[in-house]
């Protein structure tokens, strides 16, 4: 009988946390095994493949990836690794492969120390292989577990174990590396913050900023430091970094750490934590703005209107706060040029672009418009100044009443999803080890792991929109104090601003027009407080 010719694919890893074991796992030593082992036996060595400094607990790895369609594809038909862990820690996966993948391939799976040879599916160590594994895993577990613990407790210390400090600070030398500002990056922070809060979207200011020449953080640091990014840029600003800066409160003096992670140990995609997992130590270092700024810009980030420019560049302080009340679509604004004036109206979105058969006319002058909202808001002014702690109760009640109840419904919901999901990682589990014990057919298996995975993916598309809605129902709790202390403000104004009404507004709902209604129109003035009731106007015209 003619021998097979082995073709040999040499797998070696190395994580982060292997790099502090020492030279029994280094990259040159497990070289030096892998090799020995095949041309002691006459093995063809086709490729090496090495993933260097990642985790086992994935298979998204480049090497790894690319050892299995070479095995796949008939390149290589013998895949040699040093140990078990070397190839994975995730025992559904690695026993995936090792039980069903490989043997559909032809492949010949050896690690060498742990004395698992696939060719020989009786021996011992093969019996032992879904153990092996599954210790594997735990190691994983423990060891992540152990790490994420040691940098939590650091952050809470005030540790900076950032690679770098935000931009418009550089890392002092001291022992906890706290940030130290960097004037002429710190005057763009601070401009930047000014440019939103005034109600410039972040696409403008980054065109702004890229128009007048000014380098974006990874330039700026590659050029006045020396510090490479961790990717490729031409020096321009975008919209996600203006964003990133603009919600980072280590612009305020505080040291903020822990706002990501990583899903589990086994998955490493990386999400924004809820505020409430960040680790913030506060007063730490100097601020570059203020927290009337970084306030100012929260309400513009709340704000319904974005607002659009006219053919000149203008844009209407209520444009994008205005709603019809009939469709509940945004109003359009219009421009009418009499007498080489330019006259600005609103009229229903819907009803211009497709006609009285969807919605009838809304038309209002925008100038009267803003005369009744200016007005208002003087006349809550006023009401403040005579009686602050009457006005600012009836506000908190009304929160108060509108948020509990959405939260707590919310919460119900997502503690019942989040419960099934945990129970669907459990039946795969217990659906995997059956196969192995013997206990269920292969097909079978395969059908619950399939049909397990595939409710888990929905489940968590709505827990994470479960998530946002209880964080979105949060924040309408908003400080009742911030609304009065801006309403006092404007007690005085001459005329209305898109500033003011970010501050103040919530959307404007504007009822139909009296020549289409046969009765007076209402105005609704929807504030930040959630208070609408008390606010409608009668218009005869």
């Amino acid at each position: 009988m003619k021998q097979k010719n082995y073709i040999a694919g040499l797998y070696l890893r190395l994580s982060q946390e292997n790099e502090r074991q020492g030279e029994s796992v280094s990259i040159d030593n497990q070289r030096t095994i892998l090799r020995k082992y095949a041309e002691d036996r006459g093995f063809e060595i086709h490729d090496e493949y090495i993933d260097d400094g990642v985790s086992g607990t994935t298979f998204d790895r480049s090497e790894v990836q690319r050892l299995l369609d070479d095995a796949k594809t008939g390149v290589i038909n013998t895949i040699i690794v040093k140990d078990l862990s070397r190839f994975g820690r995730n025992y559904i996966e690695v026993g995936q492969y090792l039980d069903y993948v490989f043997p559909a391939f032809g492949i010949r799976f050896i690690a060498i120390q742990d004395n698992v040879d696939s060719e020989n599916r009786d021996s011992g160590a093969m019996e032992m292989m879904p153990i092996m594994n599954v210790f594997n895993e735990w190691h994983a577990a423990n060891t992540s577990k152990k790490i994420r613990a040691v940098l939590r407790a650091n952050a809470k210390e005030g540790k900076y174990h950032a690679r770098k400090a935000p931009y418009g600070y550089v890392k002092s030398e001291g022992e906890k590396k706290i940030p130290i500002i960097d004037e002429e990056a710190a005057n763009i922070v601070k401009r930047i913050f000014e440019m939103r809060a005034s109600g410039i979207s972040p696409h403008k200011i980054a065109d702004t900023l890229n128009a007048e020449g000014i380098m974006n953080p990874s330039r700026y640091c590659l050029e006045k430091y020396g510090v490479v990014g961790r990717r490729d840029n031409v020096g321009l600003w975008s919209f996600c970094r203006v964003n990133s800066i603009l919600q980072n409160p280590a612009y305020l003096g505080h040291v903020v750490q822990q706002r990501d992670g990583t899903v589990s140990y086994k998955n490493h995609k990386r999400y924004i934590k809820d505020e409430s997992e960040w680790v913030i130590v506060r007063n730490t270092h100097e601020a570059i703005i203020t927290q009337e700024l970084w306030d100012k810009v929260r309400e513009v980030e709340k704000s319904v209107a974005q607002g659009k420019k006219t053919t000149r560049g203008y844009t209407h302080p209520l444009s994008g706060f205005l709603y019809c009340a009939d469709c509940g679509g945004k109003m359009k604004m219009n421009s009418i040029v009499r007498n080489g004036k330019v006259d600005l109206n609103f009229n229903c979105g819907n009803h211009a672009r497709l006609g009285k058969s969807y919605c009838f006319s809304h038309f209002i002058q925008a100038k009267d418009l803003e005369a009744i909202v200016l007005e208002d808001i003087r006349d809550m002014a006023r009401r403040v100044v005579l009686d602050e702690e009457k006005v600012r109760g009836e506000f908190l009640q009304h929160n108060a009443e509108l948020a509990e109840s959405a939260i707590k419904s919310t919460q119900k919901e997502l503690k019942s999803k989040c419960r099934r999901q945990e129970e669907l990682s459990r039946l795969m589990q217990v659906a995997y080890e059956d196969r192995v014990k013997g206990k269920i057919p292969e097909e079978i298996c395969i059908g619950f792991i399939e049909k397990y995975s595939a409710e888990q993916k929905t489940l968590k598309a709505e827990i994470e929109a479960l998530e946002e809605k209880v964080v979105q129902t949060e924040m309408a709790k908003q400080s009742v104090d911030d609304f009065v202390s801006n309403v006092k403000k404007y007690l005085d104004v001459p005329e209305l601003t898109r500033e003011m009404c970010y501050e103040l507004i919530d959307r404007i709902i504007i009822g139909g027009h009296p020549k289409h209604t046969g009765k007076e129109r209402e105005i609704e003035i929807v504030y930040k407080v959630d208070i609408a009731s008390v606010l409608r106007y009668k218009l005869n015209r």
